[in-house]
């Protein structure tokens, strides 16, 4: 568990505002993106809210097998499912038929056709500008809900595989394989604006 969290676990349990206060700056950015991930921006923050609920009052019940972020990030995790359950939405296909790359290869391995060269800019460069950040932000929203979460969980948020197997209930082989797709859409995407 992170040694910051672990002195606050303490303070918690004697229910001290400014431990919740200090908790909830930590985490709570985190909570959203999952929650955005998997429910979109229309009720990420509702998810969030709801997970803070959850975990304050079932905090007495934490057993430390987890950090305490990963155990928030479960609690956003399983509220997030349960919305999208209340909400009446279908579930995202998985399948390997989604997948647009393979014709970007000939049989011999070697691209068909070359990448674009996306720009001389640094990528902070790239990333500055708001045509670009669409253009990202449309690809995120059209990602399955699990290859977004794993993209946020990993990329954004920097955690390793054995905390999102563990937040998101799916073996490691299914985590990269995620990450692996979601990876894909994002530079499919990046791709195909920067060849305008």
């Amino acid at each position: 568990m992170n040694p910051e969290d672990t002195a606050l676990l303490p303070r918690l349990l004697r229910n001290e505002a400014a431990a919740y206060r200090t908790l909830v700056e930590r985490h709570h950015g985190a909570l959203r993106r999952l929650a955005r991930a998997i429910v979109g921006d229309a009720l990420a923050e509702e998810v969030a809210q709801e997970t803070w609920i959850k975990a304050i009052a079932a905090l007495p019940s934490f057993e430390g097998r987890s950090s305490l972020r990963a155990w928030l990030l479960r609690i956003a995790r399983n509220e997030a499912i349960d919305r999208l359950r209340k909400e009446s939405r279908t579930g995202e296909s998985e399948s390997l038929e989604d997948e647009v790359l393979v014709d970007r290869f000939a049989p011999d391995g070697h691209w068909r056709p070359p990448p674009a060269i996306w720009s001389h800019e640094t990528p902070e460069a790239l990333l500055a500008t708001r045509e670009l950040a669409a253009v990202i932000d449309a690809a995120l929203h059209a990602m399955p809900a699990r290859q977004r979460s794993v993209l946020t969980l990993r990329d954004m948020d920097g955690l390793d595989f054995d905390e999102i197997c563990n937040i998101l209930d799916i073996p490691a082989s299914s985590v990269r394989v995620l990450l692996h797709r979601a990876r894909q859409r994002l530079w499919m995407a990046i791709d195909a604006h920067e060849r305008k």
